[in-house]
């Protein structure tokens, strides 16, 4: 990437070596997320993730260890292996504490360093940042796993969803189908939310029970007369004012908004909340971001014993080249599940 909003050049450049520390990946499959689109766009300043320029984008991936740097110890030549989107000191208060996608020097592929549209990609610290994948678990499906269906499994685990409950999730885009999901693996009843009837139509086959459509329903009264009263949990994928609102807004008294959206450039980071609705209603607002490394391995378990699909969420397999077009339908909303780069 040379400029925000230019198209994307594929250059030649040297392969790259490994510090102490690090892995050089041979890159098998990458997602082309959203969050690359903003990073494209020129968004999301405000959380200090403008990347310096030129950078290779890319965050989600899985591939081959094909160099090792002299400190690592706990991986091999030829494993295959995945890395949560956000890299990990290992050594802060929060890494320590076993959430290290708080970590204090977190960092983003893509954004804070070249990331994953390339053929190689170097994950720093590997220690801490690799992840093994486990049998039954193929370097596509890795790459479907994050940051999106990562983030919107953490989601619904940060919501403490459990069988029976109501969760409304709004947003049926990737990281919304990928919580749709994952709250129907847990027993939960669904509730999809958007503006397009297609997305809708694959919210069902995710999971969702009932859908609303923003775009000619209102979404409060909606949710409300479904659940009776209220979701228990609702899910906001999206970040923009409005479905952070009605997210809120369609709870029932002691319910639980999850955030994983983050917002776009019109909001800049900020939304009014109705205060005095949570207070008196006791609701609980909780952010969620990415997932923490120590959950990986399950994650993937699930993945790999059929529970969780993620390769139900791909859309297609395209080439390097073919990123471009890719975004230009991302600014137009016409994606309908992950585009997987698979031919570099």
């Amino acid at each position: 990437m040379v400029g925000f909003r230019e198209p994307l050049v594929i250059e030649r450049v040297p392969d790259p070596t490994p510090g102490p520390e690090d892995a050089v990946i041979r890159v098998e499959a990458s997602g082309i997320c959203r969050s690359d689109w903003h990073g494209w766009m020129g968004d999301w300043t405000w959380l200090g993730l403008s990347p310096q320029l030129p950078i290779t984008p890319g965050h989600e991936f899985g591939g081959e260890i094909v160099a090792l740097g002299r400190e690592v110890r706990d991986f091999q030549i030829g494993d295959k292996v995945t890395v949560p989107f956000h890299y990990a000191c290992g050594h802060c208060e929060h890494c320590h504490a076993g959430v290290p996608n708080r970590c204090d020097h977190v960092g983003i592929y893509g954004f804070s360093w070249d990331g994953s549209f390339a053929e190689y990609v170097v994950v720093r610290n590997a220690n801490m940042n690799l992840i093994r994948l486990p049998e039954g678990v193929d370097a596509l499906t890795a790459a479907a796993v994050g940051c999106r269906f990562m983030t919107g499994y953490h989601g619904v685990m940060r919501g403490g969803v459990r069988p029976g409950q109501w969760v409304a999730v709004h947003g049926a885009g990737g990281v919304g189908l990928s919580a749709i999901q994952t709250a129907y693996a847990v027993g939960a009843r669904v509730i999809a939310v958007d503006v397009d009837d297609e997305k809708l139509a694959k919210a069902r086959e995710e999971g969702a029970c009932e859908v609303v459509n923003a775009k000619n329903q209102p979404v409060v009264e909606a949710i409300r007369e479904i659940t009776k009263g209220g979701a228990h949990v609702s899910i906001d994928a999206l970040g923009i004012r409005d479905t952070v609102l009605n997210s809120v807004l369609s709870l029932r008294k002691g319910g639980r908004h999850v955030q994983i959206g983050l917002t776009t450039s019109q909001e800049g980071g900020f939304v009014p909340l109705p205060m005095d609705l949570i207070t008196s209603c006791e609701i609980e607002v909780v952010g969620s971001l990415g997932i923490p490394h120590p959950d990986y391995a399950g994650l993937l378990a699930l993945v790999a014993e059929g529970r969780l699909r993620p390769r139900n969420l791909v859309e297609r397999e395209v080439r390097l080249e073919d990123v471009n077009e890719v975004f230009d339908k991302m600014t137009r909303f016409e994606t309908r599940g992950f585009n997987m780069i698979t031919a570099f």
